[in-house]
């Protein structure tokens, strides 16, 4: 698993990509695995998804190598994956990207979950919807509680635009990464939410 850190403004983003040939998955190709945010404290190996990646991966952390941004190589698969994920979360801060265009390795999560991120991928840039509206588009309008549940689980919290979904009463509601980075994704998409 190679890692990396990026910026978007001021906040910081960790970026895992699995190699590929995984004992976890069959895949031949690089893939992202993770991509969620860090407080000004943390360090990549305090990310959300961590300790679930190494158990899933079957990984020590000595299969996780870390590479600074700067020291990527477009020579490398995984780690020109990695610089395509950092040029196009770049692109988003700087409104020239409303979609995110890269592999993802949903492995990690449960089906149901993978339901409800792949339904999340489906909200425009610019768009929201209630947490009861999804769960009404993947086809079971009662889960709207286990919506949210895999919406905190979500691996990719910027490519997978879990930021769009809001309360029912258009407040933002909750947020993994934190309510400021929500208000913040959204307000960059031009969308007002109640305080």
């Amino acid at each position: 698993m190679i890692v990396t850190m990026t910026n978007l403004q001021t906040y910081i983003l960790v970026l895992m990509v699995n190699e590929g040939n995984s004992r976890a998955t069959e895949q031949d190709e690089p893939k992202l695995a993770e991509m969620s945010w860090l407080s000004k404290d943390q360090w990549w190996t305090d990310s959300k998804s961590f300790n679930k990646l190494k158990k899933h991966y079957e990984l020590t952390d000595a299969d996780f190598k870390f590479i600074e941004k700067n020291s990527l190589s477009r020579e490398d698969p995984t780690q020109a994956l990695l610089l395509d994920a950092i040029i196009q979360v770049d692109e988003y801060a700087q409104e020239e990207r409303k979609d995110f265009d890269l592999p993802l390795d949903l492995s990690l999560g449960t089906p149901f979950q993978q339901q409800v991120w792949q339904a999340l991928q489906d909200i425009r840039h610019g768009e929201t919807i209630s947490y009861a509206t999804l769960a009404t588009r993947i086809g079971n309008p009662k889960a709207f509680r286990a919506v949210a549940n895999a919406n905190s689980k979500n691996p990719f919290s910027l490519i997978i635009p879990c930021h769009r979904v809001i309360a029912s009463d258009g407040k933002l509601g909750g947020y993994t990464g934190g309510l400021d980075k929500k208000e913040y994704l959204l307000a960059l998409e031009g969308v007002k939410c109640k305080p």
